[in-house]
């Protein structure tokens, strides 16, 4: 039986300054970076508030194709992709301090039915978006 989620990818175009970036600027743990065969990096990190879920930070290449590790590559360089959610305690707060260090946000922090939410983008140009959540109901997005 399926106990939870414990893992999920996302793709970037430089493992060292992905996991810098989450590591450093956004408060993850690294987990594991070995070299597996043929050159195979596994990079994974992981929020000290949620262990039992990894991110692996995953270059675009083998298991996928040529043409697909391509187009991921062109839709990151684009910055076309999407990247994780990450809940926060205190958006606008929070918006302060990474723009202070220098994260480019598509979106400042702006009200919506489910909570405060702002866009930002990582090193590889994924968008993450950062809700503080509040309770709602369907009839909020009518």
């Amino acid at each position: 039986m399926i106990t939870n989620i414990s893992l999920v990818t996302v793709y970037c175009l430089d493992q060292d300054r992905a996991k810098d970036f989450y590591v450093d600027l956004l408060g993850f743990e690294a987990r594991t970076d070995t070299t597996m065969g043929e050159g195979f990096r596994w990079v994974t990190i992981a929020h000290p508030s949620q262990p039992e879920l990894e991110v692996t930070l995953m270059t675009p290449g083998p298991p996928l194709d040529e043409d697909a590790a391509a187009f991921v590559r062109g839709q990151l360089e684009q910055g076309s992709m999407g990247g994780l959610g990450l809940a926060v305690d205190d958006c606008r707060r929070t918006y302060e301090e990474l723009s202070a260090q220098g994260v480019t946000f598509l979106q400042e922090p702006a009200e919506r039915p489910y909570g405060v939410e702002a866009v930002m983008r990582d090193v590889s140009g994924n968008w993450l978006v950062l809700v503080e959540r509040r309770e709602f109901s369907p009839a909020d997005f009518a």
